[in-house]
């Protein structure tokens, strides 16, 4: 499996205001996955994002675009982040009594399927998810804000899941306090994907193509 960095800006942290031109300015910059944070304030207490910012992001690029799905009860939902034009789906296995069939109908749609992986879900709990994900997504904060600090304890968790890569071939993301430190120190564990929010793109003061770059080299 290809082990290029994919640098995956959160779409959360960008400007609303032009949330198109946004787009288009990270994409030039070099972003390999537009990564959209869906929250309907039941699953995580704050609210963000819906299928016309998805719509948004995805007419402004050619580029693969994700919905992370952080609501109660996704199955009845995925079908208008799809419409949207994501291309790749991620669920919470919490939020969803029938997380496989919901993984699988991603699939029939033409989607990429995913689970998000909170740092109080054990992996024992998701093991039969595995072999039905294109990708796998630690979340390194607790979901529902930007701005943590990584969570030390998920490390464990990605070392296992990278030594199952090859085997299941998904590919694995992190999200949350994705620092360069933490960035240099993850893809060099194994780790194939990034969510970049402030803690590495976002509010610094400078041109995203300077920022990406320096990202990518890490």
């Amino acid at each position: 499996m290809s082990r290029e960095k994919l640098l995956c800006p959160s779409m959360m942290c960008a400007d609303f205001g032009a949330l198109a031109e946004e787009t288009k300015v990270l994409d030039a910059a070099g972003a390999d996955i537009f990564h959209c944070d869906i929250m309907d304030g039941q699953f995580v207490p704050n609210m963000a994002m819906g299928p016309s910012d998805v719509k948004a992001v995805r007419a402004a690029t050619k580029k693969l675009v994700d919905a992370h799905l952080m609501i109660e009860n996704p199955a009845g939902k995925v079908d208008w982040f799809i419409d949207a034009g994501a291309d790749i789906i991620y669920i919470h296995p919490e939020s969803e009594r029938y997380t496989g069939k919901t993984l699988v109908h991603i699939r029939e749609r033409g989607a990429k399927a995913g689970i998000a992986i909170n740092p109080d879900t054990s992996l024992a709990t998701v093991s039969e998810l595995i072999p039905l994900c294109d990708y796998i997504m630690v979340m390194t904060v607790h979901p529902g804000f930007a701005g943590q600090k990584f969570v030390e304890t998920t490390k464990e968790k990605i070392k296992v899941l990278v030594a199952m890569k090859e085997q299941y071939g998904f590919r694995l993301m992190i999200d949350g306090a994705c620092s360069p430190a933490a960035i240099a120190e993850q893809s060099a564990a194994g780790v194939d994907g990034f969510v970049l929010g402030t803690s590495a793109l976002f509010g610094k003061g400078r041109p995203f193509a300077e920022i990406m770059p320096e990202l990518r080299a890490l």
